[in-house]
């Protein structure tokens, strides 16, 4: 595969896969941390740190980064919210629970940095990582953190190039002229003959134990330029839609490569009806299916995803009505008993594959082992909290109303983005 590229002060420069080997002067490893500050006060967007963003909880984005860098000793949550605590815990992080003295609106970033490197001695460099910024990826920070432990500077942070012509703000009933600030009006450059400005994008910042102690930037300062794809930031409800788009093309999904998906279980009640059964006057069992989740099923089919629909021992279906689903939907019905992660490995095990080649969808506690395990999980939007905690994505849609079309629209995204990336891969190995 060809190397990465990061851009720096002198330009563009390859960059092999070396692990960074962080040695004290004294020859000790040195503990690196990351921390992401998520107060549960946020004016712009409530909870803003989980809302749910293409299926993710914002900060799950910024999380599953950190964790499958492998640079970090710990990984930190700070917040004052037992929501966001839940989350946090749900997608590996550890939670540093902040005082109220720096859980105010006056607090600055800087106040509660220092709580939390007061409150942990072992911990020599600080990685802080904004959760508005959901399109980072590990090998960012990699590359970044290679800038203290390689390179000898005390801090750096992430930045972005912009071609802005930016003019002096005139207030608002004044009568003085507006002045450029970075260009000559009379030469305007055109943008391929400007290099730009770099900006700070807030996507992470990286201090020194004793930069932190004195403030924030400071000592040997270096700026590491992420390209304008992976710099998103999310401040304001409009900022969102547009970050969401964003994201699905060019964020991080994880380790797992999605193509291999063959299998998608998902579950009859809670997923593809809304849990309801009806009891005609004759004793008739009914269900409610909506048409864009079959189209979903059908969807996959031709893509080559095999659908079996499963029913737990709590939802009995007639086997009328299981032959009715099936009919109709094209895939075979299952009833399961109340070891479903056995059954389902079982399942698994006759058709030879493996968790990372098979998609979940489930609704409650007994699928939560399920969810964590598959490649691809997920759940409708009105699950319970338990459930939406051990999926990997949660629908906006509810239960029976296009919540199987939305997850069978996101498995096939994923396979659609990873084979792009393996053409591309395959380009690069053509080509080099």
């Amino acid at each position: 595969m060809a190397a990465a590229k990061k851009r720096t002060l002198s330009g563009i420069e390859d960059v092999g896969d070396r692990k960074a080997k962080v040695i004290k002067d004294s020859g000790e490893k040195r503990h690196i941390a990351a921390l992401i500050l998520a107060r549960g006060g946020s004016k712009g967007i409530p909870l803003k740190n989980i809302k749910v963003l293409a299926g993710v909880p914002l900060i799950g984005w910024v999380l599953r980064a950190a964790v499958d860098s492998k640079q970090f000793d710990s990984v930190w949550v700070s917040t004052d919210h037992d929501d966001i605590e839940k989350v946090a815990k749900a997608w590996g992080a550890q939670v540093h629970r902040r005082s109220p003295e720096v859980s105010k609106d006056s607090s600055s970033s800087l106040d509660t940095i220092q709580e939390f490197v007061r409150l942990n001695p072992e911990v020599d460099v600080i990685c802080h990582i904004q959760a508005t910024s959901p399109c980072l990826h590990p090998f960012h920070l990699k590359e970044a953190l290679e800038m203290i432990t390689k390179q000898g500077f005390t801090s750096v942070f992430s930045v972005v190039r912009q071609h802005h012509f930016r003019w002096q703000e005139v207030k608002k009933g004044g009568s003085v002229a507006t002045q450029s600030l970075n260009l000559d009006p009379s030469n305007r450059p055109r943008r391929q003959d400007w290099d730009g400005e770099l900006c700070e994008n807030g996507s992470f910042y990286i201090y020194t134990r004793a930069t932190i102690e004195r403030g924030l930037q400071g000592g040997r300062w270096a700026y590491y330029e992420m390209l304008p794809e992976y710099s998103v930031d999310i401040d304001v409800d409009i900022d969102w839609p547009v970050a969401e788009q964003r994201v699905l093309r060019f964020g991080y999904f994880g380790l797992d490569k999605p193509e291999v998906v063959r299998l998608l279980l998902c579950n009859v009640s809670g997923c593809l009806t809304d849990g309801r059964v009806l009891i005609s006057v004759s004793g008739e069992e009914m269900v409610s299916v909506n048409t864009r989740d079959t189209m979903g099923i059908r969807m996959l089919q031709r893509e080559g995803v095999e659908v079996i629909l499963i029913s737990s021992s709590e939802d009995l279906l007639t086997k009328a009505l299981a032959d009715n689903l099936s009919q109709r939907t094209g895939c075979e019905v299952r009833q399961l008993g109340k070891d479903i992660q056995c059954e389902v490995k079982a399942m698994m095990d006759d058709k030879d594959l493996d968790w990372k080649e098979v998609a979940y969808m489930g609704n409650d506690a007994p699928d939560v082992d399920c969810l964590n395990l598959a490649g691809l999980s997920a759940v409708p939007r009105d699950a319970p909290v338990v459930a939406i905690n051990a999926a990997k994505y949660s629908c906006h849609s509810a239960a029976g109303l296009g919540a199987v079309r939305e997850f069978s629209e996101h498995i096939l995204l994923l396979k659609k983005k990873a084979k792009s990336q393996m053409e591309q891969d395959r380009i690069h190995r053509n080509t080099f």
